[in-house]
């Protein structure tokens, strides 16, 4: 499993984390067509520099300074006619509505009401969107995190002076574990935060990982105790590896038979569940676009029969630990639910990576999947799939086939 673990040893920021994608070969030119895409009047430079004695890349922004204050659907209009891909633009969005919701519950306001200065700034649109392009790009297939410094001290925002962390940054690093840091600034922004929020399902120290690129993006800051540099690297995670080759500890421990785990990778999953019988679909579907935005891996639901013969609803979604606590509150805000069910699953995986498969019609992403000893299987992705069956008037079930096909025939 090709995996992008972040050390935040001097914090995280927008512009650090897109100048740490192109320290690892992000495509700046994908980046700069995205961001201009969005019509909007800036634009982005990357420049190697020197930073506390590492070399690194450093991103300068051009934009205007802007009177206006942009509310969410304002951004997420911009966000959408640009000319990204699905998957980069929905990354974009799940991060600008992150912050969003952080923003309305650090000041105790709906989130319609949570009108965007500071974040939704022309370069604060250019860092967000940036990075969901160079994050697209990257091709990992998942990401990790050190614990977070954040920094100490005050800095002056548009309601005044606050503390750091920031009460939206606060918000947003709700269950992720901090580290100590002698540096009396702001090192998290809120920005950083979102981004980071949105992507990682692990945090620990050092992960079991064979390094293969190591990206450093350098912040506009410079301190006397540490340099200030986000680092990302990038590798092969072994875990999945040394756990196909050994029966599961939490397989024993529950009673699971470990029976196939060989050549699978392995990992521990959690299944939320809540019974529905007087919820309205619109309401159940809104659900569903939530808790995906926020980080659920899978979300389905299966007619049942409840108490007294009424007709009901189980929803089900898949998760990480990681998100539990706000998916847990998602159920609950949105389907006003008197209580959801938790369990804890071993899974077992096919090892997967990202794969481009050569058609008559063009490159076509898909995935493909095996476990050792056994023929791989590919699984086309849609989103790119319908893109060459609208482009081409053709039948997407002709494209999924063909795609198949070419790959079996490489």
């Amino acid at each position: 499993m090709r995996v992008a673990h972040f050390d935040c040893f001097s914090g995280i920021s927008g512009d650090m984390t897109l100048a740490a994608l192109f320290d690892l070969g992000a495509s700046t030119e994908a980046v700069y067509a995205g961001i201009a895409s969005l019509g909007l009047p800036v634009r982005i430079d990357a420049e190697s520099v020197q930073k506390g004695g590492f070399a690194a890349t450093q991103v300068f922004i051009h934009a205007e300074d802007e009177a206006e204050h942009r509310h969410l659907p304002d951004i997420e209009a911009i966000i959408t006619r640009g000319n990204l891909t699905p998957s980069q633009r929905d990354l974009a969005l799940k991060i600008f509505r992150r912050l969003a919701d952080a923003e309305a519950k650090a000041h105790g306001i709906p989130v319609g009401e949570v009108h965007f200065h500071e974040v939704g700034a022309l370069d604060s649109i250019a860092d967000i969107v940036g990075s969901a392009i160079a994050l697209d790009l990257l091709g990992v297939e998942k990401f990790t995190s050190s614990p977070v410094a954040v920094g100490s001290g005050t800095v002056k925002c548009e309601h005044g002076i606050m503390p750091v962390p920031t009460p939206a940054t606060a918000e947003l690093l709700k269950g992720v574990p901090l580290r100590s840091c002698p540096v009396k600034s702001e090192l998290t922004t809120p920005t950083g935060a979102a981004i980071l929020t949105s992507i990682v399902t692990e945090y620990l120290d050092t992960p079991p990982l064979t390094i293969e690129q190591v990206g450093h993006g350098a912040g506009s800051k410079d301190f006397l105790e540490q340099p200030n540099l986000l680092r990302i690297f990038v590798g092969k995670d072994a875990r999945s590896r040394q756990a196909a080759g050994s029966n599961s500890g939490f397989a024993q421990s529950h009673g699971l038979s470990a029976v196939g785990v060989g050549g699978c990778d392995v990992d521990e999953v959690y299944v939320l569940e809540t019974n529905l019988d007087d919820v309205p679909g619109e309401i159940i579907g809104y659900c569903f676009e939530r808790l995906l935005a926020a980080g659920a891996l899978d979300v389905w639901t299966t007619p049942i029969q409840m108490k007294k013969n009424r007709p009901g609803v189980l929803l089900s979604l898949i998760a990480t630990e990681t998100n539990l606590a706000e998916l847990e509150a998602i159920l609950f805000r949105e389907t006003q639910t008197f209580g959801i069910r938790r369990q804890r699953w071993e899974r077992h995986k096919l090892q997967r990576e990202a794969i481009t498969v050569e058609t008559p019609w063009g490159a076509v992403k898909a995935k493909k999947g095996w476990r050792e000893g056994q023929p791989p299987v590919v699984a086309p992705e849609y989103e790119d799939c319908a893109r060459v069956a609208r482009e081409n008037n053709v039948a997407i079930a002709d494209v999924f086939r063909v795609v198949t096909q070419s790959y079996k025939n490489v």
